[in-house]
């Protein structure tokens, strides 16, 4: 049996310029497109024809593998169709995963879903096309990952997603658009007509809040991040030059904080106490499923003199593979942590709060962890249209954590501001 691909699905009139360039050979494209414009309908379909055309690996990546499962793998089109059944129908498959959502044709090719949460989990694949999906709320670490594969295999990758204030959506999008090698485009509701004004009114009766609104429909970088625990001190840190080339001082001790992932992300900031009160963060790394014995050398190989190591109150729990505490890992490497106060989250928020506008942070060695404190945010219910209580858990979740540690933990001492006393990592 032979179907036309795609299959029951025409690109609407301001979907065919990315079409039409992807379909020329375009390798790399940004599509900042409001809410409804059919950003993933687009993607999807356009990834079925190259699979046809190009034998290889396809990812799908969103924020996250669950928001994958549902919006994707089990979502529904305005048709009533599954998605996944209208851009793959059963005709041209050999195998589906439901556990994996993998999607093996019988051309050869392989698509996946997956999220920017779990990338490097897929180490070993050799992915000739990436769409990310909902990028200004993804990973951006993803891109650094993925990037030299594509690179290195003639590959294909797009951003679709709608804006989330001026973070690396909006520095992809910037690049983007002076790139001619890249296809780069915004679209706003008054460029393609397909939602009313009166649509856009219901939602604002709804209680959908204006900032939101500006960012959904009108594809505004600029409108506040809606449910953002640290944004406007961030752009108090921006606006007064605060986040800017901050220099190491040799003279003062280096102390870092650290969020210790086991199956996900390990972050660590390094920061020094300056005299006046400042907290200056002069570098930030981190790294996925790595051992402790991964970020002694990390703290060996940047030099610094160190001061405090500051863990989270966990850190003491037994790991049932060796029967020793992570805490005792770290002292045999020559690590000696002080564990941090388990108070709840709230409160270490306000500690973060109230400690934000005495921070400088160096612009190109913190830029992942900015970017993160940038974006925490409350987490959104869709039923009641409002935020929850609590921090939404994605990718900024680890740096902000650390940085929680780094306000509830650190004590001052008397090598903040007189140098520093030589001890093993802890002042080496």
């Amino acid at each position: 049996m032979e179907i036309d691909l795609p299959y029951n699905w025409n690109p609407r009139p301001h979907q065919l310029p990315l079409w039409q360039s992807f379909a020329g050979g375009c390798l790399r494209g940004v599509v900042v497109w409001h809410r409804r414009a059919g950003k993933d309908s687009t993607a999807l379909n356009m990834t079925c024809v190259k699979a046809h055309e190009r034998v290889g690996v396809y990812w799908h990546m969103l924020p996250t593998q669950k928001q994958a499962r549902r919006s994707v793998w089990n979502g529904i089109d305005r048709e009533g169709r599954r998605i996944i059944d209208q851009v793959f129908p059963p005709v041209i498959r050999s195998r589906t995963s439901s556990q994996e959502m993998l999607i093996e044709l019988k051309c050869g090719s392989i698509w996946q879903l997956c999220g920017s949460d779990n990338y490097n989990a897929l180490v070993g694949s050799n992915p000739v096309g990436v769409i990310f999906s909902e990028w200004s709320l993804a990973d951006p670490l993803a891109w650094d990952y993925i990037r030299p594969i594509l690179a290195e295999n003639m590959g294909w990758a797009l951003f679709i997603y709608t804006p989330r204030g001026r973070n690396h959506g909006w520095e992809i999008y910037d690049m983007a658009r002076h790139n001619p090698n890249w296809f780069c485009q915004r679209l706003t509701v008054d460029d393609t007509h397909v939602i009313s004004e009166a649509a856009i009114q219901e939602e604002r009766d709804a209680g959908m809040d204006e900032d939101k609104v500006q960012q959904e429909f009108y594809c505004s970088f600029d409108a506040a991040l809606p449910g953002a625990y640290f944004g406007q001190l961030m752009n108090a840190a921006d606006q007064s030059g605060r986040v800017t080339d901050v220099p190491y001082d040799p003279a003062l001790p280096v102390h870092t904080a650290w969020d210790l992932g086991m199956s996900d992300s390990t972050s660590i900031w390094f920061m020094q106490a300056r005299p006046g009160g400042s907290f200056v963060l002069i570098d930030y790394y981190e790294a996925h499923g790595q051992g402790l014995e991964h970020y002694a050398k990390v703290l060996d190989d940047k030099g610094y003199k160190y001061g405090q190591h500051i863990a989270p109150h966990d850190i003491r729990v037994r790991e049932l593979g060796t029967g020793k505490s992570r805490l005792e890992t770290a002292r045999s490497l020559g690590i000696r942590f002080d564990i941090c106060p388990n108070i709840p989250v709230q409160d270490g928020i306000n500690a973060i709060r109230t400690a934000l506008p005495r921070c400088w942070f160096d612009h190109t060695r913190c830029k992942h962890g900015v970017d993160a404190l940038r974006q925490y945010q409350r987490e959104w219910n869709d039923k009641t249209r409002s935020f929850h209580d609590h921090p939404l858990h994605d990718w900024t979740s680890h740096a902000v954590d650390a940085f929680r540690y780094l306000c509830v933990g650190f004590r001052p001492q008397s090598g903040d501001q007189r140098g520093f006393r030589p001890n093993r990592r802890k002042g080496r």
